[in-house]
């Protein structure tokens, strides 16, 4: 299928929250979809850990492709990114810095959301031509390692907070430098009612909107 992004990183810049849909199946990808959306959600990850995923994925990008980011998460070998594309996804998030599927999906003028914990790993992502890095598991390192790794990364680099990060956390992370978060448990889990889902995609777009008045709508 062919769904054209010009820039696809303006989805993210116009809220930079990705919601991890680990679990979801096909059946419920465009009710899922749906709230998000209407919620202020413009980016969607649904991990390849999940029923049929590409399925998945191909429901919603045909339905939101032209106003949402969708695309894969967990994504961790270089051909899984074509057969992503031809499924309509757009965005390639990876728990780890593979730098072959970084270049795969900069070919193909996807966004590539690589995981990165240690400086080596960050770098290594940049040269490859990541210019959005995704901290994982937030948790671990905790907000001081964010500010060290920004204090060393080039202007323009941008990372988004994943794991253990949500509403009530938000802020401090927002003032360590983390431009944005990725959403898992705590905004869906697999069988979630979507009155549910759309309750707390709300609330987080709520939390982001208190960080960030300027930016969230």
């Amino acid at each position: 299928m062919s769904i054209m992004i010009n820039q696809p990183d303006r989805h993210l810049k116009q809220l930079p929250l990705v919601a991890i849909l680990r679990g979801l199946r096909p059946e419920e990808a465009l009710d899922i979809g749906k709230v998000l959306f209407d919620a202020g959600f413009r980016a969607i990850e649904v991990p390849l850990n999940s029923p049929d995923p590409f399925r998945s994925i191909e429901r919603l990008a045909r339905h939101f492709g032209e106003d949402c980011l969708v695309g894969a998460g967990t994504v961790t070998q270089a051909d899984q990114v074509g057969t992503l594309y031809d499924a309509g996804g757009r965005l390639v998030v990876s728990p780890c810095t593979d730098t072959g599927v970084i270049r795969a999906a900069n070919q193909r003028g996807m966004l590539s959301l690589p995981g990165v914990a240690t400086p080596t790993e960050v770098f290594n992502a940049i040269h490859a031509g990541a210019k959005y890095l995704k901290l994982f598991p937030a948790s671990t390192y905790g907000t001081g390692h964010l500010k060290a790794l920004k204090a060393v990364v080039p202007a323009g680099i941008e990372f988004i907070a994943v794991g253990g990060v949500g509403p009530a956390n938000m802020a401090e992370w927002s003032a360590a430098g983390s431009l944005g978060f990725g959403l898992g448990s705590d905004l869906y889990k697999a069988g979630m009612p979507t009155t549910d889902v759309a309750e707390r995609a709300r609330a987080s777009v709520a939390a982001f909107a208190a960080c960030h008045p300027k930016s969230a709508k």
